[in-house]
């Protein structure tokens, strides 16, 4: 798949965007992609058409806004009041063909340039065409964590995305197909694409091609409940070994460590299974993250924690540690319960 050509337009404007965007990358704007996610530094071609769309409103508007505040000092200075004139009121004008043509005219062009423009950019980048390597994955958006699955391969996940980085020698862009499981959500990883919302009974899409590996952050940016705000999104871009080597891994059957099976037999005793699945195990659940290979993932509760083992005991003791309102029950189980589940989802690799 050949990635989309940057926006064409006058020498001048495109100029004017080189110069923007250079300024943006400077370190002083540019975050690193492990830090607060950030639309100054798209890695991906739909970021970039955004990014030049938003520099190019930027443009437009920054005109605006000088061509007007020039305008009003420069009244306030003309017209200002001197010493020795009269206090009354100038002679008043009504009415003048020119300027309602010019407020009238401008601002219409205006609008129907930017109308042009972003429909460029949102056809450019839903009609692109899906190559035969493109990966495809199905998000669907809980109350209030992420599910990945990956119909091609066979793995369910959650909460932290793996796809492959894509260059022009090596293209494979990742399509996302977009569900909801309850309320509305907004899938919305600015430095890879822009906002794109999961409406239930709705499918949608979006899709994505970072050119760099390395962690890149998002959130769920529709307002969805009352722990919206930590439910965030990890995509972990990975060069080909590092995919393939996270495929075989995720692939892998559950493990049954007999070293942890007092906690496992809690697990499986417990309402744990009515929520959760575990490959070769009684826990088939789906309301809740498949936890097959639980500990190959940084963090929990959809990046609400490090997944530690402390964090892990907290989290199965209670869940609005992290979390308040969080649709995951606290257990009621004593300490020695809750370390030998965490002894058994430890092993989960």
């Amino acid at each position: 798949m050949s990635t989309l050509e940057p926006t064409g337009g006058p020498s001048s404007l495109r100029l004017t965007v080189a110069f923007l965007s250079a300024l943006l990358a400077h370190p002083l704007f540019a975050q690193h992609p492990e830090s607060t996610p950030t639309t100054l530094a798209p890695l991906s071609t739909p970021a970039h058409e955004i990014f030049g769309l938003s520099l190019f409103v930027l443009l437009i508007t920054g005109a605006i806004f000088f061509s007007v505040s020039g305008l009003l000092v420069y009244v306030i200075v003309k017209y200002r009041a001197r010493g020795g004139e009269s206090e009354h009121e100038p002679a008043q004008v009504y009415g003048s063909v020119q300027v309602e043509l010019a407020w009238t005219v401008i601002p219409v062009l205006i609008v129907v340039v930017l109308f042009l423009t972003t429909a460029r950019i949102i056809f450019a980048v839903e009609d692109a065409p899906k190559p035969k390597s493109a990966l495809d994955v199905t998000v669907i958006g809980h109350q209030f964590w992420w599910e990945f699955r990956y119909p091609g391969l066979g793995i369910v996940t959650a909460n932290e995305l793996h796809i492959p980085v894509s260059s022009h020698e090596r293209p494979e862009p990742t399509y996302l197909r977009l569900l909801s499981a309850d309320v509305d959500h907004s899938f919305w990883v600015p430095q890879l694409n822009g906002k794109t919302d999961l409406i239930p009974n709705h499918p949608n899409e979006m899709w994505m091609d970072p050119a760099e590996p390395g962690l890149y952050l998002g959130q769920c940016a529709q307002f969805c409940g009352v722990e919206h705000t930590k439910m965030l999104i990890r995509v972990y871009v990975d060069t080909p070994d590092q995919f393939a080597a996270w495929v075989a891994n995720q692939q892998r059957p559950g493990v049954n460590d007999a070293s942890a099976a007092e906690g496992r037999e809690i697990f499986e005793s417990e309402a744990c299974v009515n929520c959760h699945t575990v490959a070769g195990t009684a826990a088939k659940g789906t309301f809740g993250p498949d936890l097959t290979h639980l500990m190959s993932r940084a963090t929990i509760a959809s990046g609400a924690a490090m997944n530690t083992p402390a964090s892990l005991h907290a989290w199965i003791q209670n869940p609005n540690t992290f979390k308040p309102g969080a649709l995951m029950p606290a257990m009621q189980l004593d300490d020695r319960q809750v370390d030998q589940i965490v002894a058994y989802l430890l092993t989960l690799h």
